[in-house]
C-alpha cells in the first residue's frame, strides 16, 4: 500500500476547488494508495517519474517513488493551464 502526500501548491489548489470535483479528486487521488497505475492514467513525455490522471476537466499530476512507496501530487489544474509550471 502506497502513502499519498500532497506538495504546497497541490494541496491549495485542492482546497480552492468547487465542491463537486473536489470530492471527485479526493476520492481519486486516495484510490492511488492502491493502485498508482489506474486504468487510464499517463506517463508524461519527458519526464522519468510524472504521471497523470484525468478527472472530468482537471487532471492531477503526480510521481511515483517505488523504493519508499509513496505517491505525491504535484498539480492539480483545470486541463488548460495544468501543464504550464
Amino acid at each position: 500500500m502506497y502513502k499519498v502526500i500532497f506538495s504546497r501548491k497541490a494541496e491549495k489548489t485542492l482546497n480552492k476547488l468547487p465542491n463537486d470535483y473536489y470530492r471527485l479528486v479526493k476520492k481519486h487521488v486516495s484510490s492511488l494508495e492502491q493502485n498508482p497505475r489506474p486504468f487510464g492514467y499517463c506517463k508524461l513525455f519527458g519526464s522519468d517519474n510524472k504521471y497523470r490522471i484525468r478527472i472530468g476537466d482537471y487532471r492531477v499530476v503526480y510521481s511515483i517513488k517505488e523504493d519508499i512507496l509513496t505517491v505525491e501530487v504535484i498539480n492539480i489544474d483545470h486541463r488548460s493551464g495544468v501543464y504550464r509550471s
